[in-house]
């Protein structure tokens, strides 16, 4: 089985969700805990709420069909911190975001087996993302990627409280056109007056190895991560319920944001 999936489009823009996934290969999960099995730290749902939306406006994507603890493909591939001294995750994640051991004892990843992790899953999936954005900008000029997550709005490992339900990451503005980010947060600004939407920019998530990797404005290839609270659009506990009543609330927003970064791209291609 291919260790992603990809939907061709048009224009741009180049949707990336590396979380998704919920498959383990048996000769891994046989050596799990119970708390690993359940990959409870899956975007869960995130293409389901994006695909009508991508669909309409024939915008192409990728999304990782196996999980996150197989190889975290949002990690550096050497396997170096992505914020030293913040509390994260590994590579090949050995705790849940619970901080529950997700191998049983003695039966964690070593080094051959990260290599090979790293060589089967997370290489064919940036070789992939890679290829989608080189389309894009060698027909346009330029290329804008969303990094679409989710997460739970309370998750005390990673932040107190709980999260702002849009999460606009660019690497502290590094990642993306100046442009482009203020465009965007104009429109979660307005979500935030008109439904009460809250938003942050750059708050504690400001993006991953992709956004930091991929983003790169003065080679006219832009990034940006939206960590999405998942409270906005299912039930945040087993058995992960997708819920419509919410997700026809927050779908009219990440359509706004999807279209004012196709079409800030697209101006920026005219000019």
């Amino acid at each position: 089985m291919s260790v992603y999936r990809i939907v061709q489009g048009d224009g741009p823009l180049v949707v990336s969700m590396p979380h998704v996934g919920t498959l383990i290969p048996a000769e891994v999960a046989d050596r799990m805990t119970e708390a690993g099995r359940g990959v409870p730290d899956t975007d869960w749902h995130v293409d389901r709420l994006y695909a009508d939306i991508l669909d309409d406006l024939s915008i192409p994507r990728i999304a990782a069909t196996f999980s996150r603890y197989v190889v975290d493909l949002n990690r550096p591939p050497d396997g170096a911190p992505l914020y030293p001294g913040a509390p994260e995750t590994e590579l090949c994640p050995t705790t849940t975001f619970e901080e529950a051991p997700i191998y049983a004892e003695g039966q964690t990843p070593g080094e051959a087996e990260i290599e090979s992790r790293r060589r089967d899953y997370w290489q064919p999936y940036h070789l992939a993302l890679a290829q989608l954005l080189l389309q894009a900008k060698d027909r346009y000029g330029i290329a804008v990627l969303w990094d679409a997550h989710s997460i739970r709005s309370h998750v005390p490992r990673f932040f107190d409280g709980k999260l702002p339900d849009l999460n606009l990451g660019s690497r502290g503005g590094t990642s993306c056109a100046d442009g482009l980010l203020t465009r965007l947060a104009e429109v979660a600004r307005e979500a935030e007056a008109e439904t009460g939407i809250s938003h942050v920019v750059d708050g504690r998530f400001k993006g991953g190895f992709i956004t930091k990797s991929y983003g790169r404005p003065d080679e006219n290839t832009h990034a940006v991560q939206l960590e999405l609270s998942q409270a906005t659009y299912m039930d945040e506990a087993p058995p992960w319920t997708f819920r419509e009543d919410l997700a026809d609330g927050i779908r009219p927003v990440l359509r706004r944001m999807l279209e004012t970064a196709r079409d800030w791209a697209l101006a920026q291609a005219k000019g």
